[in-house]
């Protein structure tokens, strides 16, 4: 199921929240359960799957916490956790691309191919391998206590509201909380509220915005505005679609007493492809910062490397979200951009420049057609519209009626992705009690039309499942 549901909005959610209230004492073993049923609820055999990771690294986690273990031990542990997590995630997600590519090679080298097993990619498991990674490798640098009860540590791996999208919970920002939490009306009203604001970012931006980047597409030759229309479709879409989801998560976590980390930082009003990455999935940008890119060097080393350490972070986040060519482009051509920026100061220039804004969202949304496309031949021919290089010309009615019909929630999108609200109060210096009583007249209104459209719209896609 997914949050935006009417299996989890009516049914599983409230109650999971009544009994989750109702039980004294320690609720993680409930949490788990009822974690492993959601997880479940796609595919039973993804949770023994799961199970394997938690417990080989909760064993791990042991090993190197343990009373006098050796400096060679813990090492020894910590690479065992490393290729247990990472050959999980390889086998799964990249073995069938391995294999199809390794056929296409033998196949003009005129060897026969070799058998490629069919497996399918459990939801979620980018996610939930980092998550308890981070946890034996925060255990092995001191940064973190070892986990009191490995039902702590499965409930930290499985919890249900940042299992399958995220955002990254690392241990180190998460560990006291399993030990001791504060349940406060407060807090879970404020999970409500930014629940209810993730719901309607879900259902009534990006899956409607959404229709139209499928209709462009899945068309054979687009004019070059319909492209352009679509493609920037796709890039509010992802971004409604992602930055909702995490909301929803971040905001289930308060109602059950937890505090989860910003995923994005308006990332639609960055000026540069760096300062975009900064807010946007910003729990995987960090992890892949201070677990590869600072252990690489980071920064601190000579033109040549530091070269080199960007190429293998990007790479490697183009290959996270997907096992396709066009996902590993798509990581480079980010890789390319943030080098030109960092080496040539066409960054810094833009940050101050006018033109920032656009150059930056420009840019992100031309190198999102890779992500969207099948392949990297599909995404040249939709360059090829953009850039009136082939197709249906630079314009015919379909941009219009586009236009027409979806004009207003794109419009929305625009709105929604800038932080206008607060600004809004203090221009016009609104008195608290009548910017909290709007808020609050505007949540209910809200929720009342995101459910509705959840009762009543088939149309549901989740691109994150996809990652």
């Amino acid at each position: 199921m997914v949050f935006s549901s009417q299996v989890f909005i009516f049914y599983f959610l409230p109650l999971v929240l009544l009994v989750y209230y109702v039980l004294p004492g320690n609720r993680h073993l409930f949490l788990l359960l009822a974690s492993y049923v959601f997880y479940g609820w796609w595919n039973p055999w993804f949770v023994p799957l799961m199970l394997s990771v938690t417990a080989a690294n909760y064993a791990f986690g042991q090993s190197i916490a343990a009373p006098g273990a050796s400096r060679r031990r813990k090492r020894m542990a910590l690479v065992g956790s490393v290729v247990a997590s990472l050959g999980t995630l390889g086998f799964f997600k990249y073995y069938m691309f391995a294999g199809h590519n390794l056929n296409w090679l033998l196949g003009n080298l005129g060897i026969a191919p070799l058998t490629v097993v069919e497996v399918v990619l459990p939801i979620g498991i980018s996610f939930y391998v980092f998550q308890s990674l981070s946890y034996t490798i925060d255990v092995y640098r001191g940064e973190s206590p070892p986990v009191r009860s490995f039902f702590d540590f499965a409930c930290f791996v499985a919890l249900f509201p940042q299992l399958i999208a995220g955002p990254i919970v690392r241990y180190n920002t998460i560990a006291a909380q399993l030990v001791s939490r504060a349940h406060t009306w407060n807090k879970f009203s404020s999970g409500v509220a930014l629940f209810i604001l993730g719901l309607a970012k879900k259902v009534l931006l990006a899956n409607t915005i959404g229709q139209v980047a499928d209709a462009v597409f899945d068309a054979q030759a687009p004019a070059a505005l319909d492209a352009w229309l679509g493609v920037t479709a796709y890039a509010f879409q992802i971004y409604f679609d992602f930055s909702g989801y995490s909301d929803m998560a971040i905001g289930l976590g308060r109602m059950f007493g937890f505090h989860f980390l910003e995923n994005f930082e308006h990332p639609l009003i960055a000026k540069s492809v760096a300062g975009f990455w900064r807010r946007w999935h910003i729990s995987l940008g960090t992890w892949f910062q201070d677990y590869l890119y600072i252990p690489l060097g980071g920064s601190r080393v000579g033109k040549g490397r530091l070269l080199f350490n960007m190429f293998v972070v990007w790479t490697l986040t183009g290959l996270w979200h997907g096992a396709a060519w066009t996902y590993a482009l798509w990581g480079l051509g980010f890789f390319v951009l943030l080098a030109v920026e960092r080496f040539t100061g066409l960054g810094r220039w833009m940050e101050k420049s006018p033109l920032g804004h656009l150059y930056a969202i420009g840019a992100v949304v031309v190198i999102t057609v890779l992500i969207r496309s099948d392949s990297v031949a599909t995404a040249g021919i939709l360059y090829s519209s953009m850039f009136a290089i082939s197709g249906g010309g630079f314009y015919n009615a379909l941009a219009g009626v586009f236009l027409r019909e979806y004009g207003p929630f794109l419009l929305a999108g625009f709105v929604c992705a800038l932080p206008i609200a607060p600004r809004i109060k203090s221009w016009l210096r609104v008195p608290d009690w009548l910017y909290e009583t709007a808020a609050a007249v505007a949540l209910v209104a809200l929720m009342v039309v995101s459910i509705s459209y959840v009762a009543t719209n088939s149309y549901n896609p989740f691109i994150y499942f996809n990652f």
